[in-house]
Order: structure tokens, then C-alpha cells, then sequence
């Protein structure tokens, strides 16, 4: 259980997040996820970093129990895991293939949408419900991978978009059963990890700075509004409805 780092084939680093049973990562999880990307691209041996899932979904999002029990505390924590976590992946100094099964909600998206290239499951499924959750935030990371006006539909409903609707989008690079993800990810990584290594990196940072968008100020933004619902009450009112009957 926890985040842990494999290294398979030759210059390539697997990322894996294990936080049964959703993986719903608490605080602490966010900033093990962070500081395992970053040393992976820091690696010069690595030339590829695959970030990887155990379980039922690829990821739940924050440890909402666990803002409801610290309260304050752990939501500014959840806010500056995430948005390390985030970082990490986009600021990785070699490209990162995200494989993604199952679920993918919350600050799934905000990892996936930082990634250089998606591979998941048929079964997959990619939303932002945090409408229903009493938080805000990573629109910046679902308006990469769908356009504008999806993306804010997507957003203001919480409804899911699948792998392959996705894939239409050209967001996704390829969707397998789910049996043959982590091949269909080594396959990926394997040839991008052929090319030489510090133009790989030098690569990266070519294409970071060409960005239209800064992620990080971005999503620096969002989660101001999150952090105002919060103090205005508004969260709470949601979040303790939430997975209540008779609520969304």
C-alpha cells in the first residue's frame, strides 16, 4: 500500500499508486506521489516514467474522510499535495504515459491531464465530480483532454466521459482491455524510451514551454474557489450530503 517505483525494462520507471480501496489518496499520499515522479525524472537513466494504478480504478481523488475528520488542516494539505502531485508529472523531466483503469475522478484528472500521453482501459471513465463533492478544481487539466464547451458541461453536470469517447477526442492514445493495459503502456514507454535520452529531456522542456496555458498558475487559481467555498460554509453543506440518501 502507499506510492512505489519499479523498474521493469532498461530507462523505464514505474510509478505505482496503491491506496485501497478507490484509491482516494490522503495528504500524505499526494506528496509520496509527488516526490516518487520527481525522482524518476530525475534519474538519468531514465528516459520514460509509466504512472501506473493498483486496483479498481486508477484514481478517486482526495481522501474526502479525511478533510471531513482533520477539517481545515487537511484540506489546505489536499490543496498543495495535489498541486505538488500535479506539478510533478507535467514538470517530470521525461515524458510520463499515464495507464489508466477504471475510475479516473478528481485529481485523477489533474494527473492525467499533466501526462504526455493517456493508454487506458475500455472500462475507463474520466469526470470531475466535485459539484457533488463540495470542491472545485482541475477544469485546467480536463480542458486538456476535451474541448471547451464538453469540458465545461462535463464539468457543471459531474457526468463521466469514457476512454474511448476520449480517444475520439485524440486525448488518448490507445484503449485496450483492461487485461492488456500494462503491456499496451510498456509497449508505449519502451519506444520512447528508445531515443536518446538528454534529447528526450531536452524535448520535454521544449514542448512545456510552448504551452497556451500555464497549468500550474491555472490550477493555482481554481483552487482559490475552493479554498473560498470552504471558508463560506458552502463545502461543508455539500460534502455533508454527499453519498447521503436522497443526495447526488
Amino acid at each position: 500500500m502507499g506510492v512505489s517505483t519499479s523498474s521493469p525494462e532498461k530507462g523505464i520507471s514505474v510509478v505505482t499508486v496503491d491506496f485501497p480501496p478507490v484509491n482516494a489518496l490522503p495528504v500524505a499520499g499526494w506528496f509520496a506521489l509527488a516526490d516518487a515522479v520527481r525522482a524518476a525524472g530525475l534519474d538519468r537513466e531514465t528516459r520514460c516514467v509509466v504512472l501506473a494504478a493498483e486496483g479498481r480504478g486508477f484514481n478517486a481523488g482526495v481522501d474526502i474522510k479525511e478533510i471531513r475528520t482533520r477539517g481545515p488542516s487537511a484540506l489546505a494539505g489536499a490543496n498543495r499535495g495535489c498541486f505538488a502531485a500535479f506539478s510533478a508529472v507535467y514538470e517530470c523531466e521525461v515524458p510520463v504515459v499515464a495507464a489508466v483503469q477504471g475510475f479516473c475522478l478528481g485529481g485523477g484528472v489533474g494527473l492525467v491531464g499533466n501526462a504526455d500521453v493517456i493508454v487506458a482501459s475500455e472500462d475507463a471513465a474520466f469526470g470531475l465530480p466535485e459539484l457533488d463533492r463540495g470542491a472545485l478544481g482541475a477544469a485546467t487539466h480536463l480542458a486538456r483532454l476535451v474541448p471547451q464547451h464538453l469540458m465545461r458541461a462535463l464539468y457543471f453536470t459531474s457526468r463521466t466521459v469514457t476512454a474511448a469517447e476520449l480517444h475520439a477526442h485524440g486525448s488518448v492514445w490507445r484503449v485496450v482491455p483492461r487485461g492488456a493495459l500494462p503491456s499496451a503502456a510498456l509497449e508505449l514507454a519502451r519506444e520512447i524510451a528508445a531515443k536518446d535520452g538528454e534529447l528526450l529531456r531536452l524535448a520535454k522542456a521544449a514542448i512545456n514551454g510552448i504551452d497556451p496555458v500555464d497549468v500550474r498558475r491555472s490550477y493555482r487559481f481554481e483552487q482559490g474557489f475552493t479554498f473560498e467555498a470552504s471558508v463560506t460554509g458552502v463545502a461543508d453543506r455539500v460534502r455533508d450530503g454527499f453519498g447521503k440518501e436522497g443526495s447526488r
